[in-house]
């Protein structure tokens, strides 16, 4: 039932900061969202059916679409508390630190770098579940002779050697605000970030460097620019909020230093092992700086906006990249409380997902009542979600394989499906990231329209295959098998009459029928969007 305008409007005005430090998360969403609903007398969409949360809730957590048989699981149960239970279920699985590892290189990495040291480390923080303070830490101070870290290395490493594209990317991956604005001039739209600004958090970046394919760094250095008004300048340390910081080792390297950086450097690349660090280091100020009280608003703001985008399609902060006082979030005040609260909570992000996926905001249907839907910003209804590429390629594997094989031996369930995400990572290599304004792009439609790489792949008809078992069957009950598994919900009854007839006049040829049935069906729009 909406809240009353008054209740509202009292919610609004105190804010989830006056909420019990222990309050569930998705309490606390609810009760946000249903505020601002009220405030705005928008009615929200009605809660999603099971086949389609069942579905959504597998993609968004483990990257895949349910198989037949955990749909069928689902549905049928009459337990209320299945869903807390799918979701637990679902995040002790080991897919999803596959799956969340993913989307956090993709965070990392937004131009297409993926896979390395970078990943093996991402799942690993993610099984463990590290606090991405840990993980902010890791990535920026690599410990080369640290087994389970060593990896985060190349996050740093290939951006070595454009130290502007290093401040960038840091200042965007980790809080939520792109600096290069501010890169030749103070700020258009921030009158708070100067040029200062941006090259200050240079400043604790540009000391290091490569040495022996390590990530090393300089005991001192200075990074200098030009104003667009003035003589050049020297930058002091500063972050992006607060004055510049004290450094006495801000001077440039003498001679000696300069050899012994050389000398460092072929040491490290003759034994494979990385300088030691200075006793002064930039990168460390930065952390340290970065996670102090004030500061680390920056930090948790950033990765609550960057979690809520991905589970509900928009950022409470949109560009994900322009968190600042003139570009305000929709819901300020649950911004605000779930950014304390996952730094309250050590930065727990298993904590703060499990929030969102059981709030009843993340569970709404995806089609409103009346043709004109609400500004997506008050989340009143289910936003399309294009799939990921590791999502759609793991998805077409489970879609092509008889639903009979994944109950063969349940113990062996993860093994299969981490079999199908290792088969499934060539093809997806061949799809790109989608943005917010997704279009399926000429390369991906020829892709599925002319590729035989696609059939190769998904729609054989050989042992185990769904093609082959719909093949044993009548047409309406083998295309409502091949509906059931590629949607997860029953055939409408013009679709069962269209389909079968399809195949029915293809009698001659019926495997091939199939076969296009189901390439018909996984290259739609309801198969292509988590919804």
């Amino acid at each position: 039932m909406p809240l009353r305008p008054a209740l509202a409007a009292v919610l609004l005005a105190v804010g989830a900061t006056a909420a019990p430090a222990e309050q569930p998360v998705e309490q606390v969403i609810d009760r946000e969202i249903d505020a601002a609903l009220a405030a705005a007398a928008v009615e929200p969409a009605p809660p999603a059916d099971d086949a389609a949360l069942v579905r959504r809730l597998t993609l968004d957590l483990v990257g895949r679409i349910p198989t037949l048989p955990e749909v069928e699981r689902y549905v049928g149960s009459s337990d209320p508390g299945k869903r807390a239970e799918l979701v637990d279920r679902l995040m002790a699985a080991p897919g999803y630190a596959r799956h969340q590892a993913t989307q956090f290189e993709a965070l990392l990495n937004p131009d297409g770098r993926r896979g390395g040291g970078v990943r093996d480390y991402l799942v690993g923080a993610v099984a463990d579940n590290r606090g991405w303070d840990r993980v902010f830490r890791d990535l920026l101070l690599p410990d080369h002779a640290d087994p389970p870290v060593k990896g985060a290395a190349d996050f740093l490493r290939p951006r070595l050697a454009d130290p502007d594209k290093l401040t960038t990317d840091v200042s965007v991956a980790f809080f939520g605000v792109n600096v290069s604005c501010a890169q030749c001039h103070d700020h258009p739209h921030v009158k708070d970030w100067t040029q200062a600004h941006f090259y200050g958090l240079k400043a604790f970046l540009s000391r290091t460097y490569e040495a022996g394919g390590a990530v090393a760094e300089r005991g001192a250095g200075v990074v200098k620019y030009k104003p667009t008004k003035g003589p050049e300048r020297t930058a002091r340390m500063m972050f992006l909020a607060g004055g510049p910081l004290d450094d006495p080792s801000a001077r440039e390297l003498t001679k000696d230093e300069e050899k012994a950086e050389k000398a460092a450097a072929e040491e490290a690349k003759k034994t494979k092992t990385a300088p030691p660090r200075p006793a002064v280091s930039a990168r460390a100020k930065l952390v340290e700086v970065a996670l102090r009280d004030g500061n680390a608003d920056f930090l948790a703001r950033a990765i609550v906006n960057r979690l809520w985008h991905q589970f509900f399609g928009l950022g409470l902060v949109t560009p994900l990249d322009q968190m600042h006082a003139e570009n305000p979030p929709s819901h300020p005040e649950l911004l605000t409380w779930l950014a304390k609260d996952v730094a309250a909570h050590g930065y727990d992000l298993k904590r703060l997902v499990r929030g969102i996926v059981l709030s009843k905001a993340y569970s709404r249907a995806s089609r409103y009542a009346t043709e004109a839907a609400p500004d997506p910003k008050l989340f009143a209804v289910a936003r399309l979600k294009p799939l990921t590429p590791m999502q759609l390629a793991t998805s077409l594997k489970v879609a092509g394989t008889d639903p009979a094989e994944w109950e063969k031996g349940k113990g062996d369930f993860e093994k299969r499906v981490e079999q199908a995400e290792g088969a499934a990572r060539g093809f997806a290599a061949l799809l790109a990231q989608p943005a917010d304004n997704f279009q399926v792009g000429v390369g991906e439609a020829l892709l599925f329209s002319n590729g035989e790489r696609v059939t190769k792949e998904f729609l054989t008809d050989g042992g185990g295959s769904l093609v082959a078992r719909a093949a044993a069957k009548d047409p309406a009950e083998a295309v409502g098998l091949l509906v059931r598994v590629a949607y997860g919900r029953p055939p409408t009854a013009d679709e069962t009459r269209a389909l079968a007839e399809y195949v029915a006049k293809r009698s001659d040829r019926k495997v091939e029928a199939y076969r296009q049935v189901l390439w018909a069906l996984v290259t739609g729009p309801e198969f292509r969007f988590t919804h």
